[in-house]
């Protein structure tokens, strides 16, 4: 899944469909919301917005003037606590401005953290993980009467809570983001995710097929189907793949996209979904992690580079024209040269279209951190077979682009670019185009000529 912060935004009131924005009304109940991570964080940040506003709280799109502030948390890599914490500290001056603030982290680094977070950390009013969002209005109530004391921790990991009874709030004018399944029951060794979210637990299809079909009613014609292991969805006689079909039949949505799949739960009848279901998007997501068995056993990623290879060449068969993505982690602890060297001999041979690329990242509480010191890689080693990765992909990613280029693709207009008078959207095979447009047609979809690349994502024309 994809890092960064991700402040997330009210929809536009000019488009059709979209809900109107409220305007701040006489209680003080004003909350500010943060999000930092991936798609999994912005769907749970919707999820707070539609608990709190259901209980009287009114979300504003800035810090000055909130009663509460809640930060939205990763903690899949160190350097994105560290922007959190850096985070805190800044919003502290709010208080001088209204001291009786509550200010709460949530999410994985708050799972993950607990009770350091606020001893470690001035002006952390309470932390909440990802089963407690239910308990955060009644905690903050409480918190601004001075009923309870601040410093207050929702931790608890409750199998049955999947929110199925919460309508989400969307932050996104283009795509509705849609968590089908939470938790993991992979334990990777490098992966903090099973020991923040817990174990895997699926919602029921009817539940999510009732969420694409508002989604529709609101405007969206994109939805995105997320989980840790999307495609390990099953709910009694539902799979992924059954699931996958259904939500791209219904009426109103136009494209269907999911993330992060698993390599091993790639399976023909996914593969014909895929190239049957004309909304269902021309890219798969493969994290492969390495290229060598030995560094995959050490993982626990439990398949090999040859079966994982089956994978790729099953997706190209049965979906002829398929974008793959990928995830590896370099430099992981007891990595040879030689493993090194098989993962960039994968990456030649698959040929990915895109790739996320990561020097490996100790994070407390996983098992890769208590391997022997000794095989634990230097950062300048680490750094020099990352930018060694980097460069092989960014070459073959050229590579493939170029070819692409005088093409035409459909394109779904997501935002305005940094030139003006320039929009970026995304074809169906999940890249990035920009060209001349008007933000006032962000949804639309247009076609689109390929008139060049930077290497990463492509200029267009309007056909």
């Amino acid at each position: 899944m994809v890092s960064g912060l991700v402040k997330l935004k009210m929809a536009g009131a000019e488009r059709v469909k979209k809900r109107t924005v409220q305007q701040p009304g006489p209680f003080k109940r004003r909350v500010y919301l943060e999000t930092y991570g991936c798609q999994m964080n912005i769907n749970d940040s919707e999820l707070m917005e539609g608990l709190l506003s259901e209980r009287g709280f009114l979300r504003v799109e800035n810090p000055d003037g909130a009663d509460v502030i809640l930060i939205n948390t990763c903690a899949i890599r160190e350097h994105a606590e560290q922007r959190v914490r850096g985070r805190i500290g800044e919003l502290q001056k709010y208080r001088h401005q209204n001291p009786d603030l509550v200010l709460g982290v949530t999410g994985c680094m708050a799972q993950r953290l607990g009770r350091r977070l606020i001893d470690e950390t001035a002006g952390v009013d309470l932390v909440a993980g990802p089963d407690a969002y239910k308990s955060l209005s009644e905690t903050i109530r409480l918190i601004q009467k001075d009923t309870i004391e601040r410093g207050q921790t929702l931790l608890e990991l409750d199998m049955d809570e999947n929110y199925e009874d919460v309508t989400s709030v969307r932050s996104g004018e283009v795509s509705a983001w849609i968590t089908v399944q939470r938790g993991c029951d992979h334990r990777c060794t490098f992966c903090i995710v099973p020991y923040v979210r817990g174990s895997k637990k699926d919602r029921q299809p009817e539940q999510i097929l009732t969420e694409v079909r508002v989604a529709a009613t609101q405007g969206f014609t994109e939805v995105v189907l997320l989980g840790q292991t999307v495609n390990s969805y099953e709910s009694g006689d539902w799979n992924f793949a059954r699931l996958l079909r259904s939500v791209a039949r219904v009426e109103g949505i136009r494209r269907v996209r999911f993330t992060s799949p698993h390599p091993n739960d790639v399976t023909q009848e996914l593969m014909e979904v895929m190239r049957d279901e004309p909304s269902v998007c021309r890219q798969l997501h493969l994290p492969v992690q390495s290229g060598a068995d030995h560094v995959l056993k050490r993982m626990v990623r439990r398949y090999t580079a040859d079966t994982f290879l089956q994978k790729v060449d099953l997706a190209r068969e049965v979906v002829p024209g398929i974008a793959l993505s990928t995830d590896v982690i370099v430099a992981f602890p007891g990595e040879t040269d030689e493993e090194f060297e098989a993962t960039l001999d994968l990456l030649r041979r698959v040929r990915f279209d895109d790739a996320y690329l990561y020097k490996y990242s100790p994070r407390d509480g996983t098992p890769a951190t208590r391997f022997p010191s000794d095989q634990f890689i230097s950062d300048e080693l680490g750094s020099a077979r990352l930018e060694q990765l980097i460069g092989l992909h960014r070459k073959i990613q050229r590579e493939i682009n170029e070819a692409e280029v005088g093409g035409v693709r459909e394109v779904l207009i997501e935002r305005p670019a940094r030139s003006n008078g320039d929009v970026l959207g995304r074809t169906e095979y999940n890249k990035v185009v920009a060209f001349s447009g008007d933000s006032s047609d962000i949804g639309n979809y247009v076609k689109v000529k390929l008139t060049g690349t930077t290497g990463a994502t492509f200029r267009g024309a309007l056909c």
